[in-house]
């Protein structure tokens, strides 16, 4: 099989993987200890995950701290609802639904315009009573990369907080300031069940999930040392060799550009992360392609909806139809994908198309 999903989730890299065995010691081991406990093995659980914490937070601006949860969609959850009650939340019309269900749930919402290159640019105004301001860095979908930097300045001028999704950003791109930022670990080769949350020095949140209040008395529950060294791992290889991914995914790019030369690319060619090739053939029947290419793990949009029938939020944003957005598939690759997979899918994929006679 061909993985050609990066931005549904990621291999776990060998680094993560070590890093996670210890705590997941059984009987005789000493790895299994709850973190929160006094004792010894409480106390080398504990020493684990701030260790982790450290690493995890080498990848964030400075001035803030590291809140871990069980993923993004809790990082986001509690970034909106614990960041105050009443007034308006703005947030671009290509966010994940994480931040958009959310934010339609959590009282009166505002949805950013995106233009045709999927990006949200600052030349539209916000509501007089915006309390949070929410503009992802990196598209799941495209891959288009947002004018966050502009966004947090808006925000602050406006008298409210910016909040960013950075899950496809983080440990790829270098994370630019908010006031708050959300991860997940299975973005960038870490485990699955769990994320993070920074928060900027100075803003304060309130619990949303109430219990022992384990993670400075705004997330409850017990840490898994195993998951949170796993995490640690993945952000400290991230960092070490953020170079050279970034490179080698543009020579990825540039071959998967040439061998789909004849599909249309949906979103900017220039500011997106190259690792995300979203493109379309008008008429293609997605369904028939993907149980023609079965061998060839891709998406026919976001994973988290897929099988909804519905077509794709952002397509639809950027100015696509319903049959165009309907038209396109996914292609996600990174640090572990080889050239020759992405020939051999190529190969495999436009083949398939041009059987239904495209």
């Amino acid at each position: 099989m061909i993985y050609l999903d990066y931005q549904a989730t990621t291999p776990l890299a060998p680094e993560a993987r070590d890093a996670m065995l210890r705590w997941l010691d059984g009987p005789g081991g000493t790895g299994f200890g709850n973190p929160h406990s006094a004792h010894r093995m409480g106390r080398q659980a504990r020493a684990a995950i701030e260790l982790a914490r450290d690493q995890v937070a080498a990848l964030f601006p400075p001035n803030g701290r590291v809140i871990f949860t069980g993923g993004a969609t809790e990082a986001l959850n509690l970034a909106i609802r614990g960041s105050g009650r009443g007034g308006t939340v703005s947030y671009s019309a290509i966010e994940h639904s994480a931040v958009g269900d959310t934010a339609q749930d959590a009282g009166k919402s505002h949805v950013l315009n995106v233009a045709n290159p999927g990006q949200c640019n600052t030349r539209q105004d916000l509501p007089d009573d915006t309390r949070l301001v929410c503009v992802m860095q990196v598209n799941n979908e495209i891959g288009t990369i947002q004018p966050t930097i502009e966004w947090h300045r808006k925000a602050k001028g406006a008298g409210a907080l910016f909040l960013c999704d950075a899950v496809q950003a983080y440990g790829r791109i270098e994370v630019t300031g908010a006031d708050m930022i959300a991860i997940s670990a299975h973005k960038f080769h870490g485990p699955k069940g769990i994320g993070a949350l920074w928060v900027r020095d100075g803003v304060d949140l309130h619990e949303v999930q109430t219990g022992g209040g384990q993670e400075f008395g705004l997330r409850s529950g017990t840490l898994s040392p195993a998951l949170i060294a796993g995490m640690g791992a993945a952000a400290a290889e991230a960092k070490e060799r953020m170079e050279q991914d970034r490179e080698y995914v543009e020579n990825l790019w540039r071959r998967a550009r040439e061998l789909f030369g004849n599909w249309t690319l949906n979103g900017s060619e220039e500011a997106r992360w190259h690792g995300n090739l979203n493109i379309r053939r008008d008429g293609l029947d997605v369904a028939r392609l993907m149980s023609d290419v079965r061998d060839v793990m891709f998406s026919a949009g976001s994973a988290c909806a897929s099988g909804s029938g519905r077509p794709s939020h952002v397509l639809k944003a950027i100015g696509l139809s319903d049959r165009q957005a309907k038209s396109s598939i996914r292609l996600g690759f990174g640090r572990y994908t080889t050239l020759e997979e992405i020939e051999a899918a190529a190969g495999r994929i436009n083949a398939a198309a041009e059987a239904q006679g495209l």
